[in-house]
């Protein structure tokens, strides 16, 4: 729960190399509220894009297979296989450079 309501969202940040200054990712002004982020050449649509269920994410250990391919541009911006985090109104963004997304 986040402020007393059911919340199944992520918080991204961003961190430098020795992770002494951590950012959150921020996505455009113009993102939807609950808006899915995605990645470019990457289908989230029908069955294959749909996400896993809350209990197997952590039976997967879904987010640990993807951590390693979670970066940051030379210019700030949060790269999965260095492809952009993308909402429908644009880029995310993050004020790290050259770091890592968890």
């Amino acid at each position: 729960k986040l402020a007393g309501f059911p919340s199944h969202g992520m918080v991204l940040c961003a961190s430098n190399e020795d992770h002494s200054v951590v950012k959150l990712v921020s996505v455009p002004v113009e993102a939807k509220i609950g808006e899915r982020v995605t990645v470019p050449g990457f289908d989230f649509e029908g069955e294959e894009g749909a996400p896993f269920a809350e209990n197997k994410v952590g039976k997967k250990k879904v987010f640990e297979k993807i951590a390693p391919f979670l970066q940051t541009s030379e210019y700030g911006v949060p790269t999965f296989g260095g492809r952009p985090l993308l909402t429908s109104a644009g880029v995310c963004t993050s004020p790290i450079n050259k770091g890592s997304v968890s």
